[in-house]
């Protein structure tokens, strides 16, 4: 879903919004009737209420929280990315280009010194190496790449 423009507010989300949200992010598989008990509506109610937060663009999507390293990618680093001064007007191909890669796992576009941090999931050491040497270092648009490894990742509720 593309994300709203700036100057058009989303209206604000009331106590039973919240509920449903609050508890999807806990669980995206409550069924309806469980969703509608915890947010203290009707399924009825619950149900619209959802396809109205889909609507919005409160709710993107839902997703399998799955362990890269049950994939066989044990080895998480965050890669912090400087694109050159005259690669600007690349930066929707660069981002583009690098999610469709198979160790990324994120892509963050920032504001800051660095460009963006790219969340990578690799089989082991070599192929960590040659993700940043032959997809980043290798790009004649990045300027810097900095690599660090994440030792452990705890999911954060975004509604609580």
């Amino acid at each position: 879903m593309q994300a709203l423009p700036e100057n058009i507010l989303r209206p604000e989300l009331d106590a039973v919004d919240r509920r449903i949200v609050r508890a999807l992010v806990d669980d995206a598989r409550l069924p309806n009737n469980a969703l509608a008990a915890r947010a203290g509506v009707a399924p009825s109610t619950c149900l619209g209420r959802v396809r109205a937060l889909r609507e919005r663009g409160v709710i993107r999507g839902y997703h399998a929280d799955v362990d890269p390293a049950a994939l066989g990618r044990p080895i998480q680093a965050m890669i912090a990315v400087r694109l050159q001064a005259h690669a600007r007007g690349h930066i929707p191909d660069f981002m583009a280009r690098i999610a469709r890669l198979p160790e990324v796992l994120n892509v963050f576009f920032l504001g800051g010194a660095d460009d963006f941090l790219v969340h990578i999931a690799a089989t082991g050491t070599a192929n960590l190496r040659d993700f940043v040497v032959v997809n980043l270092s290798g790009n004649p648009d990045v300027a810097l790449t900095e690599t660090n490894l994440i030792f452990e990742h705890v999911r954060a509720g975004l509604a609580h």
